[in-house]
């Protein structure tokens, strides 16, 4: 299941599908390519072999495997240079990035900023920045969702609000360009929190056509999550209402609001 979404100057922007969920984002230009997170090498060496394209770089997000597990066989065939996380345990890196470097690719037309989005691992990064000039494009890893964000495996609720407030105040029309399709199930935990949200209603209608055609759901923006994202949504008086509700007593503080709907996702059936 492939997508591209061509940049107005000619890169395209290309979802990988691999293991069950994972996307394995792939920019292309001019015969030659870079991934974020190949958490498999098949996926990719299968789309470099049927372009013709040359494999300059991997991204990575964070450790876990099904974002890293590909990295290894890919180095060894393409000698690729890997960027990845200063604080994280990965199998290779040769270039270790914290907030505020730049990853810059000029023969991609790739300028990607770093941020520091800790939650779902303790040094998880997200990068941030344009392919051609064209619309800005977030590869969050597995920090922010299409209506849902990761799972705290290694950080707290505040440190998860915290990372993920940083990607609330991105340009709208920035590409999210998140690593699993969980549309639809969080879509459908979302329309549990707010019922009567329009925009939620919207977006689920148009991912059931999406898939029932096999078609990735991805890239949301930031626009979009602003809408239908209760995780971004805190200070809704309404997402509030809701997981009080759901928690049994009134909630104050916004990372109070989203640790309750954390634990609620999770416990979502």
């Amino acid at each position: 299941m492939k997508s591209a979404i061509a940049s107005p100057q000619g890169a395209e922007l290309l979802p990988l599908t691999a293991f069950d969920d994972n996307y394995i984002w792939a920019v292309i230009r001019d015969g030659q390519a870079a991934v974020v997170d190949p958490g498999q090498a098949g996926p990719v060496l299968q789309c470099l072999r049927q372009r013709g394209l040359e494999l300059r770089a991997i991204l990575l997000t964070h450790h876990h495997g099904d974002h890293v597990g590909g990295v290894m066989e890919l180095t060894g065939a393409t000698g690729a240079v890997v960027y990845g996380p200063a604080r994280e345990n990965l199998p290779h890196c040769d270039v270790r990035l914290t907030e505020g470097d730049r990853v810059v690719l000029p023969e991609l037309s790739l300028a990607m900023e770093v941020i520091d989005v800790p939650g779902h691992t303790a040094g998880h990064i997200a990068y941030y920045g344009q392919i051609d000039q064209g619309k800005p494009v977030l590869f969050c890893g597995d920090t922010l969702f299409m209506a849902g964000c990761g799972r705290l495996f290694e950080g707290t609720a505040e440190q998860m609000h915290q990372s993920l407030a940083k990607l609330c105040v991105l340009p709208e029309g920035t590409q999210v360009c998140c690593a699993h399709e969980y549309t639809l199930s969080n879509l459908r935990w979302a329309l549990a929190v707010e019922p009567d949200n329009r925009a939620m209603h919207q977006a689920q209608e148009q991912a059931r056509r999406q898939r029932e055609s096999h078609l990735p759901t991805l890239p949301s923006s930031i626009g979009q999550e602003l809408q239908i994202n209760p995780f971004l949504r805190t200070r809704h008086p309404s997402v509030i209402q809701a997981a009080s509700t759901w928690i049994g007593s009134p909630l104050q503080s916004s990372v109070d609001v989203f640790a309750a709907l954390r634990r609620w996702k999770n416990e979502f059936k």
